[in-house]
């Protein structure tokens, strides 16, 4: 019960004091606005970059594979994968007969063309051949008009569904449907928008941008029997049959290729994971480097802190003499002293929140993801509270051990 009292009227003297300079408190904690302002704003466009890189790659699928002749995260020896054989359209059939009924397998090839609509004109856009399947591969559908069919595949139509960066650069918000674009030097009706799917940061793909044609049209047109990796997709029946059906394309895939046992893999075989995994390995170095470089302006509010608080021990000193002297413990001087340094600290970080919040959602709107969260707050809260504990400690001590007699005589 004593304890508990002596908590308390550390804690009251701390507010009062606080009361008493407002002026300098409020100086104080400008150094951990800043500072805490500094640490939010970096958490929260990285967090921001993450939600756009997994809302970008959500159309990937947590249940589907890819096959391709490189994997899609190269770590070393990339002139291992650069000289493997190329995926060829007939290993993707047979793959598909050897699978069929317990897995959905879509082949796929791409290239790079301008394409062009009256003046309107587009470079280096992705042209992806693919098949009807790809409505079954990936969870986008087209906002207007519709997907590819069968027969548009059957039958070599020169049809295409594009993007919506696509659609706002060519048309200008005019309708596309069934209206004729060139793809390099082929005429293609526009059948289908999909919907916005958003662009990646770090050199990823821009899905807005693409535009996708029936595969046996994108070999007419721009060759892909040789020179052009096929990427095949293979959907699971469910996520969690993902890990099984992958050992299962492996085997189907080597015996494809007649490989021998004692033969290393010649083709890769990717899924979401593993880009995600490497993502955020990425993203978690480059949060921990700028959370170092933003913590100095933390470390040096932190520093301002300190030093008022042993100015305010200092002014202080008689007060702290009658204290002890009428019987205060050194555990209450301590208390009140890391009570105060808390106090501003934690109003200086509150401060910061709603400034770094505000921050956020203007650097969202205009510059570029962000996206603030409960935990980041959380660790902004806690991270003020340590600061002020931090640096008020010294101080504190110092004034806790002070001899009650030499302190009353401090003039």
């Amino acid at each position: 019960m004593r304890a508990l009292l002596d908590v308390n009227e550390s804690f009251n003297i701390a507010i009062s004091a606080i009361r008493a300079n407002k002026a300098r408190g409020a100086l104080t904690t400008l150094g951990i606005i800043i500072g805490i302002v500094a640490v939010i704003s970096t958490m929260t466009a990285f967090n921001g970059k993450k939600n756009a890189f997994s809302e970008g790659f959500s159309s990937i699928g947590a249940d589907v594979l890819y096959v391709s002749r490189t994997p899609w995260v190269v770590i070393n020896d990339f002139f291992l994968y650069r000289n493997r054989p190329r995926l060829e359209l007939a290993e993707a059939e047979k793959l598909e007969r050897n699978l069929e009924g317990r897995a959905i397998v879509n082949p796929s090839m791409n290239t790079r063309r301008s394409i062009q609509y009256n003046a309107a004109r587009m470079d280096g856009v992705p042209i992806i051949g693919t098949t009807e399947k790809q409505a079954a591969i990936s969870s986008v559908v087209p906002q207007t008009g519709r997907h590819l069919m069968a027969s548009d595949v059957r039958l070599r139509k020169r049809v295409a569904v594009i993007g919506e960066e696509v659609r706002d650069t060519l048309f200008s918000g005019a309708n596309p449907i069934n209206k004729k674009i060139r793809i390099g030097s082929y005429s293609y009706q526009v059948i289908g928008v999909m919907e916005k799917q958003g662009g990646m940061s770090f050199g990823g793909p821009n899905f807005d941008r693409q535009i996708y044609i029936p595969i046996s049209s994108f070999v007419k047109s721009f060759g892909g029997t040789r020179g052009t990796d096929v990427d095949i997709a293979v959907k699971a029946p469910s996520p969690e049959a993902i890990e099984d059906l992958e050992y299962e394309v492996i085997g189907e895939m080597r015996k494809i290729r007649q490989l021998r046992p004692s033969e290393a893999d010649n083709f890769s075989v990717n899924k979401l994971d593993t880009l995600m995994g490497a993502f955020n390995q990425t993203m978690g170095i480059m949060i921990l480097l700028g959370l170092i470089v933003t913590s100095i302006a933390l470390f040096v509010g932190g520093i301002g802190v300190m030093n008022i608080m042993f100015v305010s021990v200092t002014e202080r000193t008689r007060e702290i003499g009658i204290r002890k002297a009428i019987g205060a413990k050194n555990f209450s001087i301590l208390l009140q002293f890391l009570f105060e340094s808390a106090i501003i600290c934690l109003l200086g970080g509150l401060i910061g929140i709603i400034l770094a919040t505000i921050l956020t959602y203007v650097i969202n709107a205009k510059v570029m993801p962000a996206s603030v969260s409960v935990p980041i707050l959380a660790i902004a809260i806690f991270l003020s509270l340590l600061v002020g504990v931090l640096a008020g400690f010294v101080p504190a001590y110092k004034g806790a051990r002070l001899n009650p007699i030499d302190a009353l005589r401090y003039e």
